[in-house]
């Protein structure tokens, strides 16, 4: 029956997950452990937090058959770890001292996992110094790996791939890890050093990260003959990265012919007539920026719009961009407001090349303004104490106004602000970011 619930759980079906574990004449912790990781893992992390809380609550009551052990920390961490809740997870480490768990090395590597999700690598770096050297394990070097390079410390992540013990051989992700830094950080060469020296056969995940690393460097060239010279036929993905770079650098051609790609993969996302349309848009081509967004609606494809999220008390608060649906709407507006003064005062311009639309300027200038990671931002100000750190989860890429307006807010308000976004960690402090205004 744990199996069944565990499948269940995992699958989504959280009704029969919590009918199984109800009508279980007897359970034991293993049982609490299936229906937690089956929630963690599948689509109700939220749930797992919820159960878990019931049972650290109730622990010390549990018969010992039930009592809560290292796996069901790792389950409850993987959860903090997919919602980015940083008040959660420490809860759950502490719990781990609690209950004698926090020497287990599967805890240790499941709390690198959880802080550098949660934006605190230096909480996850902690944990990793914690751990004897003779007991870290290859996930332990992975976890570490991918939280430098997700954080842009690339660096330091090509320095500990460098240093691993002889008797841990990387595998692909480790390999993964490691370029994804170089390519956070503009490392190109040590990227292409990584790969040439892979010791397992790259995949597709590897050649698209080497990809996107030559992509963003401006070295298209080299980046379309790496997908013409791979063994297998390139992905949808692959091409969504080359036409990505097509736009970062505004070839016109390459994005064109990217897309082409795309089309005849069958692909239908959003993200493909987006970025095709973005790439006109900066050349100011809006005859085939409207061609692009008439196919769009003839194939009726929407675009996925960008949402933001910031904790605060232990609360989760939604923001999409031009949001007036929070109930502090007013004051977060009249603090975006005071914000536009204050950093204007230290030198700032709109970015309004970030709106890709054939509308006046001042029109641009305030669809900038309420994008919802500056919602977020303001609503961290008027909601926290004057140097606690705003911790942001935003589904989209941050653009790059609003990248210039967190730097400028954290250096007036003398605020640390860190930004998860879909690919990486923006850390601004005192008007500086982590990626060193590289991603």
């Amino acid at each position: 029956m744990t199996t069944l619930l565990d499948s269940y759980a995992k699958c989504g079906d959280v009704a029969s997950a919590r009918k199984v574990f109800d009508e279980m004449p007897v359970r034991d912790v293993a049982t609490w452990n299936a229906l937690l990781a089956g929630l963690a893992q599948g689509t109700e992390p939220n749930l797992a937090l919820l159960l878990f809380r019931r049972l650290a609550g109730s622990f010390r009551e549990l018969p010992p058959r039930e009592e809560p052990n290292a796996v069901t920390v790792v389950a409850a961490l993987s959860a903090c770890a997919q919602l980015g809740t940083l008040k959660d997870g420490l809860a759950v480490h502490e719990f781990a001292r609690t209950i004698g768990a926090v020497d287990n090395v599967c805890v240790g590597n499941a709390l690198i996992d959880m802080y550098s999700k949660c934006g605190s690598l230096s909480r996850a770096l902690e944990v990793f110094h914690s751990i004897k050297l003779e007991d870290r394990t290859l996930v332990s070097y992975n976890a570490t790996i991918q939280a430098l390079s997700i954080h842009g410390h690339g660096e330091d992540a090509l320095k500990l791939f460098d240093e691993m013990p002889a008797r841990i051989e990387p595998d692909e992700i480790t390999y993964l890890a490691v370029m994804g830094g170089c390519n956070h950080a503009g490392l190109v060469d040590d990227g292409r050093r990584v790969f040439d020296s892979m010791r397992v056969p790259p995949n597709m995940k590897h050649y698209g990260t080497i990809v996107d690393l030559l992509g963003r460097a401006g070295r298209l060239a080299e980046a379309y003959d790496m997908i013409m010279s791979m063994p297998f036929p390139a992905d949808i993905v692959l091409w969504q990265t080359l036409l990505g770079a097509a736009k970062m650098h505004g070839n016109v051609d390459l994005a064109e012919l990217a897309a082409t790609k795309l089309a005849d993969l069958g692909s239908n996302v959003d993200g493909d007539y987006v970025l095709l349309s973005n790439v006109y848009a900066s050349k100011s081509r809006w005859v085939d920026v409207g061609r692009v967004r008439d196919t769009m609606r003839s194939n009726d494809v929407k675009k996925v719009p960008g949402f933001s999220y910031t904790e605060i008390d232990g609360v989760m608060h939604k923001f999409i961009n031009g949001d007036k649906e929070h109930m502090r709407w007013r004051e977060i507006y009249r603090a975006l407001d005071e914000i536009g003064s204050r950093i204007c005062a230290l030198g700032y311009e709109p970015e309004t090349s970030n709106v890709l639309h054939d509308i006046g300027e001042e029109e641009k200038q305030y669809a900038l303004s309420y994008h919802s990671e500056k919602l977020a931002i303001a609503f961290g100000l008027i909601s926290t104490p004057p140097g606690e750190t705003i911790r942001v989860i935003k589904n989209l890429r941050t653009c790059g106004d609003c990248h210039v307006v967190a730097k400028l807010i954290s250096k007036a308000y003398n605020r640390v602000i860190i930004i998860r976004d879909r690919a990486r960690f923006h850390r601004f402090e005192d008007g500086h970011c982590s990626c060193r205004d590289y991603w």
